[in-house]
């Protein structure tokens, strides 16, 4: 089983007139990358969460908010000085650029800091319902990134599968290759030299000197080995995997380059543009795997 990258979990605990919300998300990235929204009054207990948390999401670029709310003692204020700056200043605009006059109050309003909303204080026993909202959005947000790399791995099985078949289909067109070649080196002989004045066994060691440059045994070997290394790495108990494919995908795709290099053949060209394309599938989809 792999995991995505991306995922998403969101919980929400009460326990009397208190409230936890808690939010995760993550996007691939190469790094690991934590970005907390918390209250001022969680600062404290930040670095044990952060720990928690990369811990149990491992990788990507993650982002994750906690708010804990009373309704007990929920409370609004104004910040009468602030309001009282905006005012004096949008007077003095409409004044000075002849604006229409609206509802002042209104729009002072919603600008930032005059509305202010009193912060709940952590009390003994909120940093259990905290944790335990945290784990509870954790598992939803695993569960989604599992449901992710489901999809993800039945892909690449189709895509390798792809690959194995096209492999497969390379080997009728070797022999018409190599047979092609001694055809033309002989044609370029009678019509340059004539074949009275060609040594036979000559002819014969230069033909199999091409026949070593153009086999194509080993990348054939090697190919399919990497595509089994790969699904076994598919298959594997652990969690983070998405490095070691990716460096299993760049063997594959050394293979596949040196097999069209080597190919003489438009028939194997062909199939070769078609593994290419079934691994730029694969590449595209490796950077969301965890």
């Amino acid at each position: 089983m792999i995991y995505s990258m991306t995922g998403y979990g969101r919980a929400e605990l009460s326990r009397g007139s208190k409230t936890v919300r808690v939010e995760l998300r993550s996007l691939n990235s190469k790094q690991t990358d934590l970005r907390l929204r918390l209250s001022a009054n969680f600062q404290e207990r930040e670095a044990v969460l952060r720990k928690h948390l990369l811990e149990r999401l491992q990788r990507g670029k993650l982002e994750v908010s906690i708010q804990l709310k009373d309704e007990a003692t929920a409370s609004v204020g104004v910040n009468e000085h602030m309001l009282a700056v905006y005012a004096e200043k949008l007077q003095a605009w409409q004044e000075a650029y002849h604006l229409p006059k609206g509802d002042m109050l209104q729009a002072i309003l919603r600008l930032p800091g005059v509305v202010e909303q009193a912060e709940t204080l952590l009390e003994e026993g909120d940093w259990e319902l905290i944790m335990d909202a945290v784990n509870l959005a954790i598992e939803r947000f695993l569960a989604f990134r599992q449901i992710e790399g489901k999809a993800l791995e039945e892909d690449f099985l189709l895509r390798v599968g792809n690959i194995r078949s096209l492999l497969e289909q390379v080997a009728p067109f070797e022999a018409e290759r190599i047979e092609r070649v001694r055809k033309r080196l002989m044609q370029n002989l009678d019509a340059y030299l004539g074949r009275e004045n060609v040594d036979e066994n000559r002819f014969e060691q230069e033909v199999i000197f091409y026949l070593e440059k153009m086999d194509i045994t080993e990348e054939k070997v090697r190919l399919a080995q990497h595509c089994d290394h790969f699904l076994d790495a598919l298959r594997a108990e652990e969690t983070q995997k998405g490095r070691k494919l990716g460096f299993i995908v760049q063997e594959m795709g050394r293979e596949i380059n040196t097999l069209g290099a080597k190919a003489y053949s438009s028939d194997i060209q062909r199939l070769v543009v078609q593994m290419k394309d079934e691994l730029e599938k694969i590449k595209e989809q490796i950077a969301n795997v965890l």
